[in-house]
């Protein structure tokens, strides 16, 4: 891998440690918000934390040469990886992260991110040479 095209993917590698420190916070850490504890405001930060690691690592796609179809495989697999990860970390938080606990609705929150952001990395890369403002966006 190319200097240049590793540098490209440096948002997202950053953007994945960032999310396994703050998902492996320890419970007391976490500050106790009840009324956002009552809208599950925590599932949007999931979402989001999620959205934005697939979107980050598919960055690189949109500007890259290669046919549509293998960017979206690419998109693909990131989208798979970071679901991957969403499971892996309630496994960790479950065995080594002290005051927290697996919780399946958290990573059906990472999954929905991560989901949506590949739709939305899709759209773009399939519509990227079609649309005018897309395309003087993205160069």
């Amino acid at each position: 891998m190319s200097k240049s095209l590793f540098l490209r993917f440096l948002p997202g590698i950053g953007w994945f440690f960032i999310v396994a420190l703050l998902t492996c916070l320890p419970g007391k850490d976490i500050p106790e918000i009840g009324w956002l504890e009552q809208i599950q405001f925590d599932k949007i930060v999931h979402m989001g934390l999620f959205g934005v690691l697939v979107f980050l690592f598919a960055l690189p796609l949109f500007y890259n040469k290669l046919m549509l179809v293998s960017n979206l495989r690419i998109v693909f697999l990131i989208t798979l990886f970071s679901i991957a990860w969403g499971l892996a970390i309630e496994f960790i938080q479950k065995y080594w992260v002290t005051g927290r606990d697996f919780d399946l609705l958290d990573w059906a929150a990472d999954s929905f991110g991560s989901l949506v952001a590949c739709w939305c990395c899709s759209w773009i890369l399939k519509n990227k040479n079609n649309q005018p403002w897309l395309k003087k966006m993205l160069g």
